[in-house]
This record gives C-alpha cells, structure tokens and sequence, in this order.
C-alpha cells in the first residue's frame, strides 16, 4: 500500500496532535453538556476512536452510512443515506464526526436533516477540510487541518474501500487510479 502514496499529508504524530487539540477545544465548547456525537462511517473511525479519547466530558455516540462517492475519486453529488441514527436528536447537542469535507454537499444535507429532525445544535468536527474542493458553501466548526486539493487516501479515508488502515494521510499516486 505504501507504494502507492506519492507524499504523506499528515504524518501519525501530526494526527494525534490534532486530536490532542481538537478534545480540549470540544470538552470547552461542550462543558455542562453531553453532546451526541454522530460519526460517519466508514472514513470516520479512525479519526473517531482518537478523537473521544481526547474529549473530558459525559458524550454519546451513533453512526450514520452516509456516501456521496460511490466508489470513485470524486463526488456525485446524489447523497445517498445507507444507515440512519438509531436514536431521536431532538433537542441534543450534534457534533458530526467526519474524516475530510470535500464538497461539502454531504454535511450540508446532513446538518440540514439534523435540524429538521430537531437538534438543537448541530456543528461538524472533521480531521481534514479541502476547502478547494467545495460545490457548496459549507464551513465546518471545527477543522484539524486544511489540505490542499489533492486525492488523499489513508487513516479512513479509501479508493475502493482500500487504503483505509494506513496510519496517516497520503496523496495517492494518479496512477493507481487512472488505470
């Protein structure tokens, strides 16, 4: 797998000081409350199991399968809702737990249903932001590290359900899928 990488983005050690920062900053904005921290999977885990290590306050958490790319290296943009919450939002604080916002086409209809369905707040934490890349205006709350507009595979992030398990974010060489 790791010949397939061009360039690493976020090293391991930069990722876990990201989620070093992002807990402390989560468990100040939260304190007195215990949000539902939704996670989209499957690129979310990774970052998600890190993350909550960091965060010093009560908290819950649900998953959503939510896809806009079906498969390939851009988004469609049909957001296609795979696996809903098992439990009502209304009235809870949200915080969407999401490995890199692209396009931004998929948090905003997600926090869009959210509110809908009665949240009383709804923010987005998400370990990458590709601002480059956006089709709507869209701007997480909570940014781990702003990328450029490159094909990033690695800790969550996947070609094909691939590359998911390498430990840090890296540039996937165009020819692995231009074939």
């Amino acid at each position: 797998m790791h010949k397939d990488i061009a360039e690493i983005l976020v090293s391991e050690a930069e990722i876990e000081d990201i989620c070093v920062k992002l807990g402390e900053e989560l468990t100040k904005a939260y304190e007195g409350k215990t949000p539902l921290l939704v996670g989209l999977l499957n690129g979310c885990i990774p970052f998600m199991a890190q993350l909550i290590k960091h965060i010093k306050i009560p908290m819950e958490m649900q998953f959503m399968a939510v896809s806009s790319y079906h498969g390939g290296i851009a988004s469609t943009g049909d957001v296609k809702i795979k696996y809903d919450l098992d439990h009502s939002v209304a009235g809870r604080d949200v915080l969407i737990v999401e490995d890199i916002v692209d396009t931004g086409s998929t948090l905003k209809v997600i926090t869009e249903l959210l509110k809908y369905r009665g949240a009383k707040s709804v923010k987005v934490v998400t370990l990458l932001d590709k601002p480059e890349g956006r089709k709507v205006t869209f701007i997480p709350d909570y940014i781990g590290k702003t990328i450029p507009k490159k094909f990033v595979v690695g800790y969550g992030l996947d070609y094909q359900e691939r590359y998911r398990n390498l430990p840090y974010v890296g540039v996937l060489k165009p020819e692995v899928y231009e074939k």
